[in-house]
């Protein structure tokens, strides 16, 4: 870890944050949602956008946020979403005794599925280097904590702040018991680790039941794999529906038309859509990578294994075709719903991994 620097109160915090954070990912939400609480509890926040692609950045994006870094005052608090962090520790280390930094992991990089062995293992040296000059990693999961610590943090130096939720809206939603055809829904970028292809497999075989399944989630970050999916599912045409990106209110709107959320991941650091099914009464049938297998509380849905088509074929049988199970696991959502944190009193916890940095208080 870096030095004994202690952040300066009169500095504030800074927030540095890959591309557009309005991006409608629950990584990219996570992090607009828990600065905006900050602001709103009176903390002095500011917030700079790092243009490049990353965590893939060229040599100019490193140069840009150096430039970036450069500006902020000296014993500035500064913290960095992990989709940036973990590959700038070249950039990090000229600063680590200027400025106290703090990594915000929502998953380690290197655990990102589809990468070739070489890219794993660069990404995995080149994080493992970056975490090394951070003062605090905070994380979303224990889950996370744990791939974290594996990567040489020490334990006393991680904090888990889970994701908030707005205040749940299951009761306002009044779903049909019987809606023919089940409407599945599952929200995710079109990426491998969303795991899509497995979702279709075992859909591919249930073509006997009456279904539908509607995704939502960007093609724009993967149009390889969109391609593929869209190719996969082609013989699934008049079932299969692709919504792309979507603004909020359409969102929500999908959460509150469906019977059944969807997510067939090969590993997340949280899942912050499980949560945000839940908060809408919404069952949940969903794999156990990473973070899920504890994300979805017990009698909400049902859990199978990461990657296994049969397993998950047969959790959606009984989804579809046994309306009153479903609605059993509704009521378990709905009433999950009512114990998930807000995103107030999740800011509050990460204010508080903020402002104690060896008994030193963060005042603004």
């Amino acid at each position: 870890m870096s030095g004994p620097i202690l952040p300066d109160p009169s500095a504030g915090w800074c927030f540095l944050v890959p591309g557009d954070w309005n991006q409608p990912t629950g990584g990219y939400t996570y992090d607009r949602r828990i600065v905006e609480c900050l602001r709103d509890a009176g903390h002095s926040v500011c917030v700079h956008a790092l243009a490049g692609e990353w965590p893939q950045p060229s040599a100019d994006d490193l140069a840009a946020a150096a430039r970036t870094i450069a500006t902020l005052p000296d014993h500035s608090l500064v913290v960095v979403d992990g989709l940036a962090f973990g590959v700038m520790a070249s950039v990090v280390a000229p600063q680590a005794q200027r400025l106290c930094w703090v990594a915000l992991v929502h998953h380690p990089l290197y655990l990102e599925t589809g990468l070739s062995s070489d890219q794993r293992q660069q990404l995995q040296l080149q994080e493992t280097q970056a975490l090394s000059y951070a003062r605090r990693v905070l994380v979303t999961s224990a889950s996370t904590a744990t791939d974290v610590a594996a990567m040489g943090v020490a334990p006393g130096h991680i904090v888990v702040v889970e994701p908030g939720t707005d205040p749940a809206v299951s009761l306002a939603v009044k779903r049909p018991t019987h809606q023919q055809p089940s409407r599945l829904l599952c929200v995710a970028t079109l990426t491998p680790r969303k795991g899509h292809r497995v979702l279709l497999q075992a859909l591919s075989g249930l073509m006997h039941l009456d279904w539908e399944l509607h995704n939502v989630g960007s093609a724009e970050r993967d149009p390889n794999t969109a391609e593929q999916l869209y190719a996969q599912a082609a013989t699934m045409a008049e079932r299969v529906y692709w919504h792309g990106e979507v603004a909020a209110p359409s969102l929500q709107a999908h959460y509150a038309a469906a019977d059944v959320m969807v997510l067939a991941s090969l590993h997340e650091g949280f899942g912050m859509v499980i949560t945000e099914a839940l908060a809408y009464g919404l069952p949940v049938v969903s794999s156990n990578a990473g973070a899920l297998a504890n994300t979805l509380p017990p009698g909400a849905g049902v859990q199978v294994p990461a990657g296994d088509v049969d397993a998950l074929r047969a959790a959606l049988a009984q989804a579809i075709s046994e309306p009153v199970l479903r609605a059993q696991w509704a009521a378990g959502a709905r009433q999950a719903a009512t114990q998930l944190p807000t995103w107030d009193v999740q800011a509050t916890r990460f204010a508080d991994a903020l402002q104690d940095f060896n008994g030193t208080q963060n005042t603004t």
